[in-house]
């Protein structure tokens, strides 16, 4: 017997109670166009997945447990980046000190620079580059896999 459900992971969604800060957040963060759905649905595509923002109003139907912005405790949202460094330049640069820094960039044991930083909403942001030849091999070895070097 042949299983014939197919899964493909659509996007992961942030609930938010200020989604303009939110959607301002992620812009600077991905360099993507953010594609309103709705009024109070977002999306941000990447080459590899998709960052989805949305009111709780969005959500308002789950009445048991319902979603809501601030809440998240479990998850880290990761992206794969040419350059940590300058990357926290450009986004301490649009937004100074309002930039929650978790970890400033930090060379892992396993061979990703990495820094730590929070959404608006508290959500943790993990945005890794692979910079040593065991990092960039640990990265060749799962998806996302890295992207061509810049021209």
């Amino acid at each position: 017997m042949t299983d014939s459900t197919r899964v493909q992971l659509a996007s992961i969604r942030v609930i938010t109670d200020d989604l303009a800060a939110s959607v301002h957040f992620y812009r600077v963060l991905t360099g993507s166009t953010p594609q309103y759905l709705t009024d109070d649905f977002v999306e941000f595509v990447t080459p590899s997945a998709t960052v989805a923002l949305s009111t709780p109003e969005r959500v308002a139907f789950i009445t048991e447990n319902t979603p809501r912005a601030g809440a998240n405790n479990t998850a880290i949202i990761e992206f794969l980046v040419d350059d940590v460094d300058s990357l926290l330049s450009k986004l301490l640069d649009a937004f100074g000190d309002a930039l929650d820094v978790v970890q400033k960039p930090t060379t892992m044991p396993w061979g990703n620079r990495s820094l730590l930083i929070r959404d608006p909403e508290g959500s943790l942001v993990n945005v890794y580059a692979p910079v040593t030849p065991r990092g960039v091999s640990l990265q060749q070895n799962r998806t996302p896999k890295m992207l061509p070097p810049a021209n």
